[in-house]
């Protein structure tokens, strides 16, 4: 019976139901939008992915995203509030539906970052669907910004199995982990873009507490911190170019 608790409790906390999509997605929307209009020099910064990109169980202002614009801002490249499209639970697929049906399909950004894939590890998803989607995903990132795939940055996931919601099964999911981030690495490296590997800080988390959210599964601010750390000079000297 426990492990039939905590089967049902993984479920329902990672993946979330349909009905709850659309209505978190419009709430995402309205609150990680950009909020200050940019100056003439601002840089436009597009985010895509999942509960890693809103920053779940941490404040708004914790979020890699908006990190990162405040961390380029400080390197002396003013950066607008990121557009986020991103919602918790979601997969490859989900992303994609959003994207199409939102209301910023021709619009351009000066960089885009893509982080996406735990939802479809944890679903089941096969890697072969996971290939094709994320594939489209690259180069509708690719397209987002004007083009130019060296303004497309990819980091890959997290492991969420040394965080105390995963109860033990690390054996199980870093390994499914690592395979689905060999994915996006080949891929994104195929399309001539930027790949931040951020798996191995996550996986520090084993044994610094401090680096997951009080949810006990999702990154804190500080993990977050160490991901900008990286991201932004990456981002910065492709930016410089």
């Amino acid at each position: 019976m426990k492990a039939l608790q905590i089967v049902l409790f993984t479920i329902i906390t990672l993946t979330g139901c349909a009905k709850k999509a659309d209505t978190a997605a419009t709430k995402m929307n309205s609150d990680t939008t950009q909020t200050t209009p940019p100056s003439a020099t601002s840089l436009t910064y597009l985010a895509l992915g999942d509960s890693y990109t809103v920053g779940e169980a941490e404040p708004t202002d914790e979020s890699f995203p908006v990190q990162l614009a405040s961390s380029l801002t400080n390197k002396g490249l003013p950066t607008s509030s990121p557009t986020i499209i991103a919602t918790t639970g979601w997969t490859t697929s989900n992303l994609i539906y959003a994207i199409a049906t939102s209301d910023i399909t021709k619009k351009k950004y000066d960089f885009v970052t893509l982080l996406i894939g735990v939802n479809d590890q944890f679903q089941g998803v096969p890697q072969s669907t996971y290939q094709t989607n994320f594939v489209q995903l690259l180069h509708t990132a690719i397209n987002f910004a004007n083009g130019d795939s060296t303004r497309v940055f990819v980091l890959s996931i997290p492991d969420y199995g040394v965080t105390p919601f995963a109860a033990g099964r690390d054996s199980i999911i870093g390994p499914e982990i690592d395979q689905f981030n060999a994915i996006n690495k080949s891929e994104s490296i195929k399309a001539g873009i930027n790949y931040l590997d951020i798996t191995a800080i996550s996986r520090q988390a084993a044994t610094d507490p401090t680096l997951i959210a009080p949810d006990g599964l999702h990154p804190s601010g500080k993990m977050y911190t160490l991901w900008v750390q990286q991201l932004s000079l990456m981002v910065a000297a492709r930016l410089k170019k």
